[in-house]
């Protein structure tokens, strides 16, 4: 039996140096104790692990592994040395495992690295200095409770984002010093160690409170990034239970404005709706799109037509149905004798959805998930608007107003009620799908029957 003693519990460099020995001498992972530091002897152990081999000849492992390695021995499981080397020596004779992500071990050992790296980005993300006073000067204290051995790891993060301030990092492991040249390791500490509070954190929380939105409130996806052990650090997760409690109330407040009767105050509720649509974060296409593409049209139109997404032309001028889609859908409503301007005429989704190929965006279809997460702002804007006919252009558009997939072949060209008394609706096909269509008396065909479902649901409108 072998014992190999690593100095550090994220001692990667010690743990490679004593697995290259062992794996020179053929040593099988049963037959190997790993221990840190002074920790207990296994009483039926050989004696300590002191010599280092160099690896076997022609045996060499892919660099996944290493970075794998890496994580995983930041990792809190008290078998991570173990099962590293056990994988290590697998290697030898399945080279390809570290691709497999069936092998239990495999998967193991990637939840470990997973969970590693989570509590590296856990601790960027929440830690917060808070300034004392010292012989020095200022200095920035900060505690911090990882659930893994996470701290050195991320020291040269802190140095070269905070390089011209003092500042102290304390955990219960360990505690890191910066003194704007040199860092320093100390021993670990207690909370009480760390200041309460300074003077910035009220403005800070004033801040944080401003911007607050109850359209960007999805509790559960908050809690799972956010979650509740790392308030206690932060001064503006105090103000969360509250903003929480009250977003509720506030969201509601804003509908009962844009339900409140037609007249002066109507525009100034469309837009404060706007407003509060240009920050809408319920979804991830926020992320990579331009901005948001809100609705567009008077107040108290008798006809809204609801389109399924913005494209390339609408992403980038904020505005709907302005590009070739937009044209076609122009004309026919002419053809229909309806103005535009005096319909309503938005999306189910207000992001632009796409995927890049080279220089251009390609239109991407939106998933269940993302119609499901605008279906909030159509039905402000239907509250808003009131319109007594609303027509879906597309299956999009049927989903989102119905809550449900609604076919094009069995539910066009008829009138049908809204869920939750929201007035009638006629559902058509898309302005984009006569664009696709390659054969053109088949165009001609689609686009005559397109501007007969206008006509039809315009009728019944008036």
């Amino acid at each position: 039996m072998r014992v190999v003693t690593l100095a550090e519990p994220d001692d990667f460099d010690g743990w490679r140096d004593a697995a290259r020995g062992l794996i020179a001498d053929d040593v099988p992972p049963e037959d190997v104790v790993w221990q840190i530091g002074d920790a207990p002897r296994d009483l039926f152990a050989g004696e300590a692990e002191s010599r280092v081999a160099p690896p076997s000849a022609g045996f060499s492992v892919p660099r996944a592994f290493l970075d794998l390695g890496r994580n995983v021995v930041r990792g809190s499981d008290p078998e991570r040395f173990a099962l590293l080397y056990t994988l290590l020596s697998r290697l030898r004779t399945e080279p390809k495992l570290i691709e497999d992500q069936a092998d239990p071990l495999v998967r193991r050992l990637d939840r470990i690295a997973k969970d590693v790296r989570r509590d590296i980005h856990k601790m960027r993300a929440f830690l917060r200095f808070r300034e004392v006073v010292d012989d020095g000067g200022s200095r920035y204290v900060a505690w911090f409770e990882p659930d893994h051995h996470i701290v050195r790891a991320n020291a040269a993060f802190f140095v070269n984002r905070f390089a011209s301030m003092r500042w102290s990092i304390l955990t219960p492991e360990l505690s890191l010093h910066w003194d704007g040249r040199a860092l320093s390791e100390g021993p670990g500490a207690d909370k009480g160690d760390a200041p309460d509070g300074d003077p910035t954190e009220e403005v800070w929380k004033t801040y944080y409170a401003s911007i607050f939105n109850p359209a960007r409130v999805k509790i559960g996806a908050m809690l799972k990034e956010m979650p509740r052990k790392y308030w206690k650090n932060m001064p503006e997760t105090q103000l969360v239970p509250g903003l929480i409690a009250g977003a509720q109330a506030r969201e509601s407040g804003m509908i009962a404005k844009a339900r409140g009767e037609r007249g002066g105050n109507s525009q100034v509720a469309w837009e404060a709706l706007r407003e509060e649509a240009m920050g809408c974060t319920r979804c991830p296409l926020y992320k990579p799109a331009t901005q948001t593409v809100f609705g567009e049209g008077p107040i108290g139109a008798a006809m809204m037509f609801v389109g399924e997404q913005p494209g390339d032309q609408e992403d980038l001028a904020g505005r709907p149905f302005v590009g070739p889609a937009g044209q076609v859908f122009d004309r026919a409503l002419d053809e229909a004798g309806i103005e535009r301007a005096r319909v309503y005429v938005t999306n189910a989704v207000k992001h632009f959805k796409f995927e890049p190929r080279g220089k251009k965006r390609i239109h991407a279809k939106p998933g269940a998930g993302e119609i499901d997460a605008c279906r909030w702002w159509i039905e402000q804007e239907q509250a808003l608007i009131a319109p007594r006919m609303t027509v879906a252009l597309g299956a999009t558009a049927a989903r989102s107003l119905f809550g449900k997939t609604m076919t094009i072949g069995s539910n066009r060209g008829r009138m049908m009620d809204l869920p939750d008394s929201r007035g009638a609706a006629w559902i058509t096909v898309h302005p984009s799908y006569l664009l696709r269509l390659p054969d053109e008396a088949k165009r001609a065909e689609e686009y005559a029957r397109f501007v007969d479902d206008l006509v039809q649901a315009h009728a019944l409108a008036r």
